[in-house]
């Protein structure tokens, strides 16, 4: 996997994301709106479905990061943010693995684990 396509993938995700929070804030009522969208069927889906992504990719930056308080803040950021904060976490994990594709995915320390295969 080349990490290029992530970064642009990411960099993609954080503009689109980023423009459409801002729409939403300038063109809706999130007092009038928000409980309109728990009235509605699709809407509590969109939101359970939002959130267990957020239970994953919350359990990949746990597993990636060496401090517990880092991790911990950055899953408040993305339970807060959404993916906002998600595409931000995944930006500077692009950054500080150099290229590496196990870094960016296993974080600092993920060339020390052993990551056991099951066969």
């Amino acid at each position: 996997m080349n990490l290029r396509y992530v970064s642009i993938i990411a960099w993609i995700g954080f503009a689109t994301v980023f423009i459409a929070v801002m729409y939403a804030t300038v063109a809706g009522q999130f007092s009038i709106d928000g409980p309109r969208l728990l009235q509605n069927p699709w809407g509590v889906a969109t939101l359970i479905d939002i959130y267990v992504g957020f239970a994953l990719f919350s359990c990949w930056v746990f597993w990636r990061e060496t401090r517990p308080e880092k991790a911990a803040l950055w899953i408040v950021l993305i339970l807060i943010a959404g993916n906002i904060a998600s595409t931000v976490y995944v930006l500077i994990a692009l950054h500080g693995s150099r290229g590496s594709v196990e870094t960016f995915w296993l974080g600092p320390r993920g060339a020390s684990r052993k990551v056991h295969k099951r066969g």
